[in-house]
């Protein structure tokens, strides 16, 4: 069977989304304590840096997670839904094993890579595409905070948001994330979620501090990309890479701190940043939950769960919940 060309539907603009998220890193760098959106972790050297994180033998999130998806692919073909959505899908290196399911199933369509970046996206597209024939490929190229309403409409949907990706977001705009998308959703489609659970401290802290260093040039690559991006002056060597476990927020943060009295100049920016030594920037938080905890967080934004796996060790779990249009 020869493959179908994929569709693809661009809604933001590379250049326009580079000067949005600039503009979002200078508000945020002038906050009280400053933080910096993860995004800013990614460019070519991040993203290797970040696939050299997911294959440590501390870095644990990415191996449980394909682990359950491993074991229960069958049991999520099984709802028969015959769309596959995916936010944030990237490379969607992580999806072929519920692809293969699916397609095994018989009863898939489509496919539905959704990620802000185009060439990342088509890159993907086109090789999906090749390797499933008997399905259509129709990517979107939007944000997940803003265009949602863009996921294509049509047939019985299961919406896949893996890697724990929800827990990098604030809990105000987490909530916000699942009533948008519970909004766009029928009663019939499903949202499958990644999620991260909390365990020993002394094991979270590990998977965001390797004793070989690669996290800690993973976040100082986030000063190199943003000195790129807006013609700033950091000098990432200047800070120590710091990763705590916050039980009152029941998250990680990576942060990153000034070894030495530092002034910064970001262009745009009204004033130059100071820090003194020992501030600290937050580059990331990653929220870590209950399964109880989820559940009730998704009943109140109007989901109900409808099936749940846990890793052996109780590391990870995805669920699998259900619009209550």
């Amino acid at each position: 069977m020869t493959a179908a060309e994929p569709t693809i539907d661009v809604h933001v603009a590379a250049d326009a989304w580079r000067r949005e998220q600039a503009e979002a890193a200078r508000a945020s760098l002038t906050d009280e304590p400053p933080w910096l959106d993860p995004v800013w972790f990614y460019d070519e050297h991040g993203s290797e840096l970040f696939d050299a994180i997911t294959r440590l033998p501390e870095y644990y999130p990415t191996r449980a997670e394909r682990a359950l998806l491993g074991a229960h692919a069958a049991d999520i073909a099984a709802v028969d839904a015959d769309v596959l959505v995916e936010l944030g899908s990237g490379t969607s290196d992580k999806t072929t094993v519920l692809l293969d399911a699916m397609v095994a199933s018989g009863g898939l369509k489509r496919y539905v890579p959704f990620d802000v970046s185009e060439e990342t996206l088509r890159a993907a597209a086109g090789e999906l595409a090749g390797r499933y024939p008997s399905i259509d490929v129709h990517g979107v190229v939007g944000d997940f905070h803003h265009h949602l309403d863009a996921i294509p409409s049509g047939g019985r949907r299961v919406v896949a948001f893996l890697g724990s990706t929800i827990g990098n977001l604030r809990p105000d705009e987490r909530r916000r994330f699942l009533v948008d998308l519970d909004e766009v959703l029928d009663e019939s489609d499903l949202l499958l979620l990644g999620i991260d659970l909390v365990k020993d401290p002394a094991r979270m802290v590990a998977a965001y501090d390797d004793a070989t260093g690669i996290t800690a040039a993973f976040n100082r690559n986030a000063l190199r990309v943003l000195n790129g991006a807006l013609g700033a002056d950091f000098d990432p060597d200047a800070f120590d890479h710091v990763a705590v476990w916050d039980p009152e927020e029941s998250w990680m943060e990576m942060r990153l701190r000034a070894r030495t009295e530092q002034v910064v100049v970001v262009p745009g920016m009204a004033a130059p940043l100071r820090f003194a030594a020992g501030d600290e920037l937050r580059t990331e938080i990653s929220t870590k939950f209950t399964v109880d905890g989820m559940t009730a967080e998704l009943g109140e934004c109007g989901f109900a769960v409808e099936s749940t796996w846990t890793s052996p060790n109780d590391d990870f779990a995805l669920v699998l919940a259900r619009p209550r249009c």
